[in-house]
């Protein structure tokens, strides 16, 4: 008997399970169950909750932001996939925006993660080169401004005394700093992951437009295999490279937080 249609078999079970992962509501209730249990069982910290709080949504404006432009542009596929949105059911990546983010924060790893693309057109944009540049930069550019937004925030909320003094004990500071602190400090190193020029990040549309027409096919075949060597400098580091720009911006961001 066909296993699919009685669904006991290993083709049912696979089934069921893709469709249970296609559905982004099912997904984030299987995060939340898996950070409760986790929670349960071990307590997770205050930093890896504010991190979570932090780098969800942040990754998911960050997406929102490349389809804002990409309309200012010309281009409304975006919006026809009704992805200009601030409902985060719409941008979950159940990889990328819960798994990777849970995972890594229960690993001790840090917090970082991904939402799901927003589609983009450059066909349909009024200069599809140089907007599709443009359209890239968004992101990059809105953990910028979220990084520039929190420090206005501490300076309001938090201006001088202890929390300034404690800033590199972040964690022996009151809970509003440190969510604040924690907000522009992610979204500097989400900026500068972003822009570094390696597929599928944003900053390899730089690479791309300066490209001479002769040298794209050939750059259009190593995108193929980019994201292979990403995930190697991710998970590998080799040399520590991330953390040769990432240590520095986040001194460099509590030195600016503190004066």
């Amino acid at each position: 008997m066909d296993q699919r249609t009685t669904g006991t078999g290993t083709g049912g079970s696979g089934d069921a399970v893709r469709r249970v992962l296609r559905d982004p509501q099912a997904v984030i209730a299987i995060g939340l169950i898996l950070v409760a249990v986790y929670a349960l069982r071990h307590r997770l910290s205050t930093e890896t909750l504010l991190s979570l709080v932090v780098v969800i949504p942040s990754i998911m404006l960050h997406e929102v932001a490349h389809g804002v432009v990409a309309l200012a542009c010309g281009d409304d596929t975006a919006k026809r996939a009704r992805r200009l949105t601030l409902n985060p059911i719409r941008h979950v990546d159940p990889m990328g925006t819960l798994i990777l983010p849970i995972l890594l924060a229960i690993s001790g790893l840090g917090v970082f993660g991904y939402a799901k693309p927003v589609p983009i057109n450059p066909r349909r944009m009024r200069h599809p080169r140089n907007d599709a540049v443009i359209v890239s930069l968004a992101g990059p550019a809105t953990n910028l401004a979220l990084a520039g937004l929190s420090i206005l925030l501490i300076r309001v909320f938090y201006p001088g005394g202890s929390a300034f003094d404690q800033a590199y004990y972040l964690y022996q500071t009151p809970i509003g700093f440190q969510l604040l602190f924690l907000l522009g400090v992610i979204n500097v190193i989400l900026a500068l992951f972003n822009v570094l020029p390696i597929p599928p990040l944003d900053g390899s549309a730089l690479v791309e437009r300066f490209l001479p027409s002769s040298a794209l096919p050939a750059w259009w075949t190593f995108r193929r295999y980019a994201m292979l060597g990403l995930l190697i400098l991710v998970l590998v580091d080799p040399g520590q490279f991330l953390n040769h720009i990432f240590n520095p911006a986040y001194n460099a961001w509590a030195r600016l937080v503190t004066q």
